[in-house]
């Protein structure tokens, strides 16, 4: 069914809702009002703030691997290093340039950092990283005297 539209943004007589007019607005109130209920750890990140990227950590027979989630993060922006016995990465990722009009921010951009205390057993001049399809994977080795070894019976 065809709508008449009147002047000043109204139908016929009646006003338009201000929701047809701004549909994005409405959105973005509820998104607001989500995220100040949510606990800080979850809610979606300011440009301004430091974030840490999501983490899995396994543990081998040789080593515990660490892949971090850092999609659009170039090599050059990384910084991988093993401290007194902790791991310590970090980063940044740029905004890029937009011609459009940004409606909604979710992906993360800034400064990030990840640290964690190793285990005592590891060899902490026995570390390797690679990036790759954004996750980046360190692999850091356990030192050889604390490996599982057989003991011969006599």
């Amino acid at each position: 069914m065809p709508v008449h539209r009147g002047e000043h943004g109204s139908l016929g007589s009646r006003p338009v809702p201000a929701f047809w007019q701004e549909p994005f607005r409405e959105l973005e109130d509820i998104w607001d009002r989500m995220e100040r209920m949510l606990d800080p750890g979850w809610r979606t990140t300011r440009p301004t703030e430091a974030w840490q990227p999501m983490v899995d950590v396994e543990e081998t027979e040789d080593a515990y691997l660490f892949e971090l989630e850092v999609p659009g993060v170039n090599r050059d922006d990384l910084t991988v290093e093993v401290r007194d016995h902790e791991l310590w990465v970090s980063g940044r990722t740029e905004e890029r340039e937009r011609t459009g009009t940004l409606h909604r921010k979710t992906r993360r951009t800034g400064s990030f950092s990840y640290r964690t205390t190793l285990p005592s057993e590891v060899d902490s001049q026995n570390v390797e990283a690679k990036l790759e399809n954004g996750v980046l994977s360190i692999r850091v080795r356990k030192s050889e005297e604390t490996k599982p070894r057989r003991v011969e019976i006599h």
